[in-house]
This record gives C-alpha cells, sequence and structure tokens, in this order.
C-alpha cells in the first residue's frame, strides 16, 4: 500500500502557513498597478526617445556578452516593439489573456535589455524578476477580463505564498541595497554631492540640494531607510508609518533623480506587506468578504507534499541572495572594477567619469591608428564605455573585426584609459600594455588588465 509523500525539507507548519487560501486583493491590485507601470514605460520610451537614442541612432550595439545575435530590428521596427509591449501591459492590467501576455512583455522586455548595456539601470533588471513571479501566481483570477471569458477561474482567494514571494523579493531588494551604502564614500556623501551640484537650477528644492548637512542626511537616511523599512512594513504598529515614509522616499527620488517606473512599482508592492482583508476594503469594496479575517483554515494533514512551485522559488531566492553579494568573492572595488556590480543592487552607488582611447596595431604591416569612441558610437555610449571594463573589452573585439575588414592582417587592441571615482582625481583605469583583442572574457573572475584602484 503506497503511503502519502511528506513534505520533506520544509516544515509542516511553515509549509501549511504558505499554502494557506488568503484574500487574493493585493495580488489584483498589484496586477492592476503592475500592468499600467508596464504600459507607461513602454510608451514613455518611445514618448522621451529612449528607443531612439538607445536603440535606432547606434550603428554599434553593445549587449550582454553572448547576447551578440539579439540585435534591434531594423529601420522604425523597434518603435512597433515597443508600441506592442505598451498594448501587452494595459492587457496585463486588465487580466485578458493574462499569462500569454504576461510571458510576452517579460520576454520581449528581457531582449531588449540583453541587446543593450548603455543604459542599464536596476528597474530594468527589476522588471524581469517581477515578470516572472507574476506568471506563477493567479492574478487574473479576480476583476479580470479572463474571467469574463472563462468564470471558471473564478477566485476570490490564493495560496499565502501568491503574496509573500512579492514581499520578500522588494525586501532582498531594500535590504542589499542599504547593505550596499555602507562604504566610505557613501557615508561621506560624496556621490550625492556631485548628483545634486548638477540640480541646482531646479526649483525651490535646487538651492537645498547643494547643503551639505541635507547631503549627509540623505546618506544615512538612505542606509537607514533601506534597512529598516521592510521590518517596519511586517510589523503592524509601524506599518503605515512605514509606508508614509516609503511614500515620501520614492517620490523624492522621482523627482529629483528620474529613476523611471522603479518608485512606482516600490510603491505599489506595498499592498503585499497590509493584511489583504485591509487592501479589499479599500480597493474592491463589492468584491465578497471572506470570513476569519480574510483567511480560510487548512488543517495541516491536507498538505501531504510540498507544491513543485515552492521548490523552484526556493531556488529562485537562492540564486537573488547570492548574486547580490558575488562581488565579495572578486578581487578589486566593484565601484571601480564593475565586476558584479550588475544585478547586484547597486542602486546609484557612485559617480564615476573617464576618457579613453584606444590604439589599433598591425604588427606584421606596422600600422597603427587612435581611435576615439565617438568615432563609431553615440555620444551617450561613448560616455560609458569609458567606465565600464567589458564594454571596453567588447569595444575591442569590434575594433579588431572592423580593422580585419580593412585589410589589417594582424589586429592588436590597446586602451588607454583614465577614470574618476566619487570626484577624486583621475588615475590610470585600464593595462595600456595589455592587447584586448587577445585576452579573453572571463566572466566569473577579476580581469588583471583593469589596474588597481588606490584612493
Amino acid at each position: 500500500m503506497a503511503h502519502p509523500v511528506t513534505a520533506p525539507p520544509i516544515t509542516s507548519r511553515l509549509l501549511a502557513w504558505l499554502c494557506q487560501p488568503v484574500d487574493n486583493s493585493p495580488l489584483i491590485i498589484f496586477r492592476l498597478f503592475f500592468g499600467l507601470l508596464l504600459a507607461l514605460e513602454a510608451s514613455g520610451a518611445i514618448a522621451t526617445g529612449w528607443v531612439k537614442h538607445n536603440l535606432i541612432d547606434p550603428t554599434v550595439q553593445l549587449p550582454f556578452i553572448g547576447f551578440e545575435w539579439l540585435q534591434p530590428l531594423p529601420g522604425n521596427g523597434m518603435y512597433f516593439y515597443y508600441g506592442f509591449m505598451s498594448v501587452l501591459g494595459l492587457l496585463i492590467m486588465v487580466g485578458a489573456y493574462y499569462r500569454v501576455s504576461l510571458a510576452a512583455y517579460t520576454l520581449m522586455w528581457w531582449a531588449t535589455y540583453l541587446m543593450q548595456k548603455a543604459s542599464y539601470n536596476n528597474h530594468y533588471y527589476f522588471i524581469i524578476l517581477l515578470g516572472f513571479l507574476m506568471l506563477l501566481v493567479p492574478a487574473n483570477a479576480y476583476a479580470a477580463w479572463d474571467v469574463r471569458r472563462k468564470p471558471g477561474i473564478k477566485s476570490l482567494t490564493c495560496p499565502r505564498w501568491c503574496l509573500a514571494i512579492f514581499a520578500a523579493q522588494i525586501g532582498l531588494v531594500y535590504t542589499f541595497a542599504s547593505i550596499a551604502k555602507m562604504y566610505p564614500d557613501w557615508v561621506q556623501a560624496m556621490p550625492i554631492k556631485l548628483w545634486f551640484s548638477v540640480k541646482a537650477h531646479y526649483p525651490i528644492i535646487g538651492p537645498w540640494l547643494q547643503n551639505h548637512l541635507l547631503q549627509v542626511f540623505i546618506a544615512y537616511g538612505g542606509i537607514l531607510f533601506d534597512l529598516l523599512i521592510t521590518p517596519f512594513l511586517l510589523w503592524r504598529r509601524t506599518r503605515k508609518w512605514a509606508f508614509i515614509t516609503s511614500l515620501f522616499f520614492h517620490l523624492f527620488n522621482s523627482a529629483v533623480f528620474q529613476v523611471g517606473v522603479f518608485p512606482y512599482i516600490a510603491i505599489a508592492l506595498s499592498v503585499f506587506f497590509f493584511n489583504p482583508e485591509t487592501v479589499r476594503r479599500i480597493f474592491l469594496k463589492k468584491k465578497p468578504q471572506l470570513s476569519g479575517n480574510g483567511k480560510l483554515s487548512l488543517p495541516e494533514t491536507e498538505i501531504t507534499r510540498t507544491p513543485p512551485v515552492l521548490y523552484l522559488l526556493a531556488v529562485y531566492f537562492l540564486i537573488q541572495l547570492i548574486l547580490p553579494v558575488r562581488h565579495w568573492f572578486i578581487l578589486g572595488d566593484v565601484h571601480w572594477t564593475e565586476e558584479g556590480h550588475r544585478m547586484a543592487w547597486q542602486m546609484m552607488m557612485r559617480a564615476k567619469t573617464g576618457t579613453i582611447s584606444f590604439e589599433v596595431r598591425d604588427p606584421v604591416t606596422h600600422q597603427s591608428q587612435t581611435v576615439y569612441p565617438n568615432q563609431f558610437l553615440t555620444s551617450k555610449q561613448a560616455s560609458v564605455i569609458a567606465v565600464r571594463p567589458d564594454l571596453i573589452w567588447q569595444f575591442a573585439q569590434f575594433l579588431k573585426k572592423h580593422y580585419q575588414q580593412q585589410g589589417y592582417q594582424q589586429v592588436q587592441v590597446f586602451a588607454h584609459a583614465q577614470a574618476s571615482l566619487n570626484g577624486r582625481p583621475y588615475q590610470p583605469f585600464i593595462d595600456s600594455k595589455t592587447d584586448l583583442a587577445a585576452v579573453p572574457w572571463q566572466p566569473f573572475q577579476h580581469a588583471d588588465w583593469i589596474l588597481p584602484y588606490t584612493p
């Protein structure tokens, strides 16, 4: 006689808590906000010229290494691409063909994320993560077009894990952002001073932003906010005031730094910290109320096995714990080398500028030529490439291929680069004696052609 499979790695109490049916109102409300923000992000990329400047104007693309095959559509194709994503965002918002629409948007967004790095932003990566998590949950089970098509999918509840994963995700973002800020330059408000120095012309707040005490207050406030906001949102007694603080914090960042939709997504994610019944009363007053304060009882004896999705989520969150700390195991200062900087919630952590030129040589014919990035790249690409070693290496590979086509028999590429971190004097950045055309890319270890940083 077969025995029921018991849940192994997770205790039965935790498993029962995660699988307990609860009011799904936070999930439904977040779907509405998330879909709207996705539509605004895609349409805004067209309206502000982002698509033109980053995907249409460049003649040379700088994709993630290994994804060189991902290239923008020719002509005006990327306008239609982003226009279609705008429509998909609206479909997600109203819950129409929810999973198909969400999967399509996430894949299309991921593709444009991978095909260019000159405009890397943490919220681009964050949208990919949220798209993946939203695919796992039944966010179209209420107040959705899909319910009208298929009434059988209608539900007032969802397993608690469907809500908990979003609180966990934004909690990780906040916590690792706080840890990343705990370094001397941030504590001294050095990058903040540089950022605010170019915002003196802002109406009303511009002069205030030049005050050093305010800059230091923002530096320490950023550390404390990111570190404490998650536990204060989780604790019922401080939740309301934590939310008000979060609202002010994110709106301030949006007004001063223009960081896209990230502040508004973070605000929308706050619904997952509130009691589902509270969310229902505020946003979905016509929705039937559940008994037991928005929860349904689920005896632990009914949980005989761990749902496979929880194993998938365990692996996912393990990766989310590893990625932000991987730079601890790579030689050098991450703010200087950039190794382990992406996908690690190093959000607006340093101000970095640089200058660079390349020397292309052919040792066979003794030909030599000095190349400046703006001869091939847009002004934005040229400014970014000067401070990011992986882009410097990629551009060296481009120059190698280009000059091979121009008749060079053997191409060597040397970079002459200097960089300044957080307003300090410029210092040599790349070893000018290293032939970058010949060195392989090593993604999991330090590149010794990046010169050490000496504050």
